[in-house]
């Protein structure tokens, strides 16, 4: 050995690719690959962004207790019970380390986001991936690779990058069937997308149930994904052992300011939530007025839309990715998590659906 060498699990992790936000000749292009919020940032948390950013000499607070009581009391949660981090991938990956490690197994779902795999590797225990059913979380698929190294299951609800939705009948069944020393964690980052009046329990689990965990995110429908503000719900125990591995001062004090500022401004959210029902709508019922040409989309809850393309000579996903790249689009070609016929759209401003769908229309020969 002539230098140091990194652990073998370490070096088996596939980074993570960011959605494009340029073309192939490096100029700018219309961001439709990772589910950004088109409709900008509150105007509130922008103010409180600005206002709390005078003072960069000193740390923000680390226990992140303002946001933390307006959290629990947006949710009607406890705050104690609240664990911050950057972003909701810093909290998955803290679950992953407090609980697993080497000769343990992580479950996550086939066509799962792919931060479960890197959590899972990082800290050296193995992953374990479930067949999907059309794309969709299959929770008796989940149970059959349950066993005694079990010691996470990850599910995102509204799932990424396919947007399907669980059900909280299936979710509490999920719930009910996993031994009692296997952390279920619902990642909910798409959560305030989901049909008005929709719940899948996930909060009602982890208030009673120890080895229930829920993560969110401000990175969507708040608008603030340059400032990488997430956050956990679950019990005292769990919260806890997130603490105790969590990177200290790990949200700037400005970004605690305008995600308590995005927290009040639920006209922003209403708004947001909106224009997602409306375009989201519109783009599948165009998408799927493609059918003959081996077009179709996966039923979403979120603010995206998985489009698959049947295979027709030249005519693929990868061939649509490029020519909506060339027309300045950049979308989510998906070959390297399985889906090389899939394209992840996210629902963007309307003059943007309406482009996209002009190009995809042309390109299926429908124009």
């Amino acid at each position: 050995m002539t230098a140091p060498v990194p652990k073998p699990w370490i070096m088996a992790i596939a980074p993570y690719q960011p959605g494009r936000a340029t073309g192939d000749d490096g100029r700018r292009v219309v961001k439709l690959s990772s589910n950004e919020n088109p409709l900008g940032t509150s105007a509130a948390a922008v103010v409180a962004f600005e206002a709390a950013s005078g003072s960069l000499e000193h740390y923000p607070d680390a226990g992140a207790t303002a946001l933390r009581e307006a959290i629990a009391a947006a949710h009607g949660i406890d705050a104690a019970r609240v664990v911050h981090g950057t972003g909701s991938d810093e909290v998955l990956h803290l679950i992953a380390g407090a609980y697993a490690g080497p000769g343990d197994e992580i479950i996550y779902v086939r066509y799962g986001f792919s931060v479960y795999e890197i959590a899972a590797r990082r800290v050296g225990a193995t992953p374990v991936v479930a067949p999907d059913r059309d794309c969709a979380t299959d929770v008796d698929a989940i149970l059959s690779c349950v066993n005694e190294r079990t010691r996470v299951v990850f599910v995102a609800n509204p799932n990424n990058p396919t947007g399907t939705y669980t059900r909280a009948e299936e979710v509490a069944r999920l719930h009910a069937a996993l031994p009692p020393s296997v952390m279920l964690v619902i990642d909910q980052a798409y959560a305030e997308y989901i049909d008005a009046g929709d719940d899948d329990g996930a909060f009602a689990l982890a208030h009673d149930q120890p080895n229930m965990f829920v993560t969110r995110t401000f990175s969507k429908i708040h608008g603030l994904a340059a400032e990488r503000i997430g956050w956990g719900y679950g019990s005292a125990a769990a919260i806890d052992a997130c603490h105790r591995i969590r990177a200290p001062f790990n949200v700037t004090s400005a970004g605690q300011a305008a995600a308590i500022a995005a927290l009040g401004d639920t006209g922003f959210v209403a708004r947001s939530r909106e224009h997602n029902r409306v375009w989201r709508a519109w783009f599948v019922e165009q998408i799927e007025a493609l059918g003959n040409a081996g077009f179709r989309c996966v039923p979403s809850g979120a603010n995206f839309v998985l489009v698959l393309i049947e295979p027709r000579g030249e005519r693929t996903a990868e061939a649509a990715y490029k020519r909506l790249l060339a027309a300045g689009y950049a979308v989510r070609w998906l070959p390297n998590q399985g889906l090389p016929d899939a394209l992840r759209i996210t629902i963007g401003r309307k003059e943007d659906m309406r482009a996209v769908v002009r190009e995809l229309r042309s390109f299926a020969g429908a124009d």
